[in-house]
């Protein structure tokens, strides 16, 4: 684990004290470590960040990085389901597990998505990358979790990464106060 931000460096920080906690007081813990998770009732992200924009300004998108970022995406309700999951079915006293859909897609993609929801069309996308393709310093170009050992569990997600942003996007369309 070699963190490439502050964000990162104190998320990794964190996991490092609750093992400790957990080992030296024998406190059940379970970290776990969600993709992006996205509902219509979430006001910031990626989703979010493009109905606004285009709310504003229909004919043009800005798309942070170079919209070739990978990302998995999770519907809220199966980010609830897995947690529940973990937190019920993990036997160990520290486990750590991804939270995610099997999947993953590009920002690209979810913008597309979006352009379709909102019933767009001609929209031009302007890129504004920071260094190699990402949309900040410290950002990564792929985030993709494997979420094996949380199936190995019994956890299914009823989406995959397109259905959610897809679910979330056509709601969010219909709303009238996202300023």
């Amino acid at each position: 684990m070699r963190p490439v931000s502050v964000y990162g460096a104190s998320k990794a920080a964190c996991e490092s004290l609750i093992h400790a906690y957990s080992k030296l007081y024998g406190i059940k813990a379970v970290i776990l470590r969600y993709a992006n998770v996205v509902d219509p009732r979430l006001r910031h992200g990626v989703v979010w960040d493009f109905v606004v924009k285009l709310r504003r300004k229909p004919s043009e998108l800005e798309v942070l990085g170079d919209g070739r970022q990978v990302r998995s995406y999770i519907y809220v309700d199966d980010a609830v389901e897995a947690t529940m999951i973990a937190w019920r079915k993990s036997d160990s006293a520290f486990e750590v597990y991804n939270v995610a859909s099997q999947d993953w897609i590009t920002v690209d993609e979810v913008a597309d998505e979006v352009v379709k929801a909102m019933g767009l069309r001609g929209v031009r996308k302007v890129y504004r990358p920071v260094l190699h393709g990402v949309s900040w310093p410290g950002d990564v170009k792929r985030a993709a979790l494997r979420i094996d050992k949380l199936k190995a569990l019994g956890f299914k997600p009823s989406m995959g990464s397109r259905e959610a942003v897809r679910a979330t996007v056509k709601k969010l369309a219909k709303e009238s106060n996202l300023d």
